[in-house]
């Protein structure tokens, strides 16, 4: 969800061309004013047929443009005007009409004149797309997506899932949330463009029995706000998850695993591939060193049976041995409950990794915010305290200005 203020100081052009996902884009203008954006409405003639321009009058707190004609704006030239003070234009829904209209460079409407008319060197055109399957697959539609992108528009889905005509496909608009987490994302700095990122996330389960395990009390959330933080600045991310029911970031791709086995089978194919390790799950030290293939009962007559362990393979050490060649930029994750920076300046020594995360884990397990310590060979340069996604966005920052040029 993205936080109250992540769009303070944002002017949205809001355009809703017709198709029944207009429903969505009232929810949708909530959330870009939730976020702190101010959010001007600019609605087709087939839109107001699905939605009322009174609605979304309410819901963004300014009056809807409907007309070319419209004689408010100043020398009457609302699609000069609404552009002028605009940071973005986003079209939810965008039909396979508009898309076609758009790709043309055909303005015969209020909102296809100010796409065209936006200065196209600083107001981005994000396009969601809300359509049939069917039109969606179609080669026209498919040309003419292609060439609104070309022309600089960014596409934004579409989904897949059922539709309202009773079949099921891509075609459906991004939901509202997911499109706002969006248009917080193309303001972030793309320090991070052409990068592929590796996160691990979440805790492993290591099974005593069916029903059993040992695990610990790390949520994921710090990983996935990483993992998000990465996609908003640029990079191609995939996220390695423990057992956590967190929603996957939208442009991730999720890997979902179990033990800490699991976790090291899923994490060594993908590490060469990537740029960039960020290793924030919190995998557990040892497992059982057999697991009873049926739950262990409590009988009350025996004492209960001894737990013997063994040591889990260390993720992060084992990349960062990888060869030169193979080895990604390695960050490391330290949670700790006393003594918080010596022990991470010996566990980034211990891993033979450039910068070590660290924090206090009983502080920020399951919580929404977090305070961070990083650990280089520079020295320790705290983060003050923040919500998750801030400091996450932070740290990819921090990541981004301590990469080496060219890939490794």
């Amino acid at each position: 969800m993205a936080s109250p203020q992540a769009l303070v100081g944002r002017h949205i052009v809001l355009g809703l061309s017709g198709g029944i996902a207009c429903y969505k884009s009232a929810e949708l203008a909530r959330e870009l004013v939730r976020a702190g954006a101010s959010v001007q409405v600019v609605m087709t003639e087939a839109a107001a047929r699905f939605v009322t321009p009174m609605t979304m009058q309410a819901l963004s707190g300014r009056p809807v443009y409907t007309s070319p004609w419209d004689a408010r704006p100043a020398h009457h030239m609302a699609h000069i005007d609404l552009t002028r003070e605009a940071d973005a234009v986003l079209v939810a829904p965008a039909s396979a009409d508009f898309i076609a209209r758009l790709a043309q460079g055909r303005a015969d409407d209020l909102l296809g004149l100010l796409c065209l008319a936006r200065p196209i060197g600083r107001c981005p055109l994000l396009l969601a797309p809300a359509m049939n399957r069917e039109m969606w697959a179609h080669p026209a539609t498919q040309r003419n997506v292609a060439q609104a992108v070309a022309d600089g528009a960014t596409l934004l889905g579409p989904d897949a899932g059922e539709q309202a005509c009773g079949e099921t496909g891509d075609g459906r608009m991004l939901e509202p949330q997911a499109l706002c987490d969006a248009m917080v994302a193309c303001f972030q700095p793309k320090s991070l463009a052409g990068r592929r990122v590796l996160v691990t996330a979440g805790p492993t389960f290591e099974a005593i029995d069916p029903v059993r395990g040992l695990t610990n009390h790390s949520s994921g959330k710090m990983g996935f706000a990483l993992a998000r933080a990465a996609v908003e600045a640029g990079a191609q991310v995939t996220l390695v998850a423990g057992p956590v029911a967190l929603p996957t970031p939208t442009g991730v791709q999720r890997i979902d695993v179990v033990s800490a086995e699991q976790m090291l089978a899923a994490v060594m194919p993908q590490a060469s591939r990537h740029q960039v390790f960020i290793a924030a799950a919190a995998v557990a030290d040892w497992r059982p060193a057999q697991s009873a293939p049926h739950k262990v009962k409590k009988d009350g007559r025996h004492a209960p049976p001894a737990l013997a362990l063994v040591e889990n393979p260390d993720i992060l050490a084992t990349v960062a041995r990888l060869p030169a060649a193979e080895r990604p930029w390695c960050v490391g994750f330290a949670a700790e409950t006393d003594e918080l920076v010596r022990h991470a300046r010996e566990k980034r020594l211990r891993k033979g990794v450039p910068l070590i995360v660290a924090n206090l884990g009983p502080a920020t397990f399951g919580r929404d915010d977090n305070a961070v310590v990083l650990v280089d060979a520079e020295g320790e340069h705290p983060l003050p305290p923040a919500d998750k996604l801030t400091l996450a966005r932070q740290l990819v920052q921090a990541i981004a200005a301590r990469l080496p040029a060219t890939a490794p």
